[in-house]
């Protein structure tokens, strides 16, 4: 138990103990039974007694009373039977006869009973509340201020951040640099009629620092911050989302020019009536008060609002329209270059070997945002000091990125070699595919060691930072997937469970090729797009974009291209068997093959006219030189439940291998 906690149990003992004793008092003398009380006072022994309704307070003679352990007691106390037994006449005159005062109290007269008949109701009523508050103080603050913003103001100058601190983004830079313009010479643009955007609104995927530009500009234009997450809003009370809304306003008004920053603007800024109830919710109504809020004041008082997210598709379309965040600003992952800048940023005052290379760790981390770069350094510098090195070296840098982007080796789990040799011809049927395709990225290391979730691993690296892909790229990434499932039906004579996630991932780039890109002559130039809903209740409401004629078309389509490249490459592997082979008995041996190792080793195995067939023009040799693991693009494949965005190749996040 909490030591403070501890104390007060035991203060309320003791106030429990000290109110029964007040109630109960000890009594003050001996206690005597009815009968022994007569024959005292017929004794004469009794001097003076006291009536408090049935009650006695009697004092003895001198000498008249009888201790047990032979001290004379003072006094003594006694209890009357009912009236109804004896009367009060009776007892008076049995007292008077006998000599002995007699005096009299009114029952329940004294400012003890007083205070518990009607002081102690109200300060256990009092006792209640100050409990129910300070509850409700960790959690939500005062009840007086539920009502009020939780939002975190900063002074001007308090956000020491810069742009200067922000690596890359140039353009994202300019574009917010015309706001701090406008807070810090406001009458410039005034005299010219201008009016800055009354909102920003950083659109990004997570992590690519949209929180940090938004400090990095209040920092510029040296004004008060106010930044609120929109969370913030939502309470257990109804009503509190809309008054804080109004109070996160009132507070901006009071310190313009100022900037009021929103994080996660999704949270409270749903399409209104996308669910199935509809209906005015807390959450729409806090929806609502926002926007009347920024209708409510003028550009030129000096208040600019930022927001970000990294879920625009969810926003209602009454947030972005002209006059309330007028200006969306993506904030893209990072490029090449600016990938090199931000680990420049990241490294600096650390210990980095001689050996690190930050444009080569730059180039193998297509893909990856400022936070990702951020937590792949630091792991580099786990990895170090694991290793008891005071320098963080290439490599650790290399093994950090390798267990973002496959996992971590799983040594403990251990195959058997019959089980080996089925992955190894697995990874080697991807490796092989890559081989013998131009357009396939080049392989940088192929595994049958455990890592991730995956039996085995073939990665690729790229050789440039793709933006957009042709056909021939995304028909050799399908070729490349299912490599290790031809490569089973040439060696093993059936399939195993170990190309599972391949044919998840592969299926969904067929699908996309034919029903997004519009890529397939069946369907011809049609693009229906996604079909992920955000809402059940538009996907409960909306038809289909297309008929069941159309669908079996795009399904037939889909069953034709792979079915079409699976064959190609069974008669491929079955031609260079022994260029299979040699690789595979190479993976078992060595457990880990760079890319190079696996060409060499196929390439020796094969005459002339197959090693004529091998002809992927890009190998490891032409790619920039790596120490170890793959990266953020690669073609990373694993056996089993490695994980892979194959479905949508147009993003540079995504890998072009299978089961990655």
């Amino acid at each position: 138990m909490n030591p403070t906690n501890r104390n007060r149990l035991l203060i309320g003992l003791l106030i429990a103990l000290g109110l029964l004793w007040l109630l109960n008092p000890i009594p003050a003398g001996e206690q005597l039974t009815y009968d022994e009380f007569r024959d005292a006072v017929e004794d004469g022994r009794v001097e003076s007694v006291t009536f408090t309704g049935q009650a006695i307070d009697g004092t003895f003679t001198e000498g008249g009373g009888e201790g047990e352990d032979g001290a004379e007691p003072d006094g003594f106390t006694a209890t009357l039977p009912p009236p109804t037994v004896i009367g009060q006449n009776g007892i008076e005159q049995f007292l008077q006869d006998n000599d002995v005062a007699i005096d009299a109290r009114v029952e329940g007269e004294s400012i003890l009973s007083l205070f518990l008949l009607f002081g102690l109701p109200i300060l256990l009523f009092v006792a209640f509340f100050w409990y129910l508050n300070r509850q409700a103080r960790g959690q939500m603050g005062p009840l007086s201020r539920v009502g009020k913003s939780t939002a975190r103001l900063w002074k001007p100058h308090e956000p020491t951040t810069r742009f200067a601190d922000i690596a890359g983004y140039r353009e994202v830079k300019q574009e917010i640099k015309e706001v701090v313009d406008f807070l810090r010479e406001p009458d410039r643009f005034r005299r010219a009629g201008a009016e800055v955007p009354k909102g920003m609104l950083l659109v990004g995927p997570p992590g690519t620092g949209k929180t940090l530009l938004a400090k990095a500009t209040a920092g510029e234009a040296g004004v008060p911050f106010i930044s609120v997450t929109g969370s913030d809003f939502m309470e257990m009370f109804v009503g509190v989302g809309a008054s804080r809304v109004r109070d996160l306003f009132k507070t901006a008004r009071e310190n313009a020019p100022s900037i009021v920053f929103i994080d996660e603007l999704d949270s409270i800024g749903r399409k209104r009536g996308a669910g199935l109830g509809g209906g005015h919710d807390e959450r729409e109504q806090t929806l609502n008060q926002l926007l009347g809020e920024i209708d409510g004041f003028e550009g030129s008082e000096g208040v600019v609002i930022m927001a970000a997210t990294n879920r625009p598709d969810v926003l209602d379309p009454a947030l972005q329209r002209p006059g309330r965040f007028d200006r969306q600003i993506v904030v893209p992952l990072p490029t090449l270059e600016e990938r090199e800048q931000i680990l420049a940023v990241h490294t600096e005052g650390k210990p980095m070997a001689a050996d690190t290379d930050l444009s080569v760790l730059a180039r193998g981390t297509p893909g990856m945002a400022g936070a990702d770069l951020k937590n792949l350094i630091n792991e580099a510098a786990l990895i170090a000091v694991r290793d008891g090195s005071d320098e963080i070296r290439m490599r650790d840098v290399e093994q950090a990125r390798e267990r973002h982007t496959i996992g971590r080796e799983r040594s403990s789990l251990r195959l058997d070699e019959k089980e080996k040799l089925a992955v190894a011809y697995h990874e080697g049927g991807h490796a092989l595919a890559a081989f013998l395709d131009e357009e396939a990225d080049p392989v940088y290391k192929v595994t049958v060691l455990p890592t991730g979730m995956a039996l085995g691993v073939t990665q690729q690296l790229p050789i440039d930072e793709r933006h957009i892909y042709l056909l021939s790229y995304l028909e050799a990434k399908i070729r490349v997937m299912l490599g290790g499932r031809a490569a089973e039906l040439v060696v093993l004579g059936q399939p195993t469970t170990g190309g599972q996630h391949d044919l998840v991932q592969v299926t969904k780039l067929a699908r996309a090729i034919v029903r997004e890109y519009g890529m397939s002559e069946a369907l011809g130039p049609i693009g229906y797009g996604s079909q992920q809903q955000v809402f059940l209740g538009e996907e409960l409401t909306r038809g289909h974009e297309y008929s069941e004629q159309t669908a079996e078309v795009i399904d037939r389509e889909v069953q034709r291209i792979l079915t079409s490249a699976l064959d190609e490459l069974v008669g491929q592997f079955s031609d260079l068997r022994p260029g299979l082979d040699a690789m595979a008995d190479l993976l078992v041996e060595k457990e880990s093959l760079t890319g190079d190792e696996a060409l060499h080793a196929t390439r020796s195995a094969l005459d002339a006219r197959q090693r004529a067939l091998i002809d992927g023009a890009q190998t490891i040799d032409t790619t920039p030189r790596m120490v170890r693991g793959g990266d953020e693009d690669d073609e990373g494949d694993g056996d089993e439940d490695d994980e892979g965005d194959g479905d949508e190749p147009i993003r540079p996040r995504e890998r072009a291998g299978s089961g990655r």
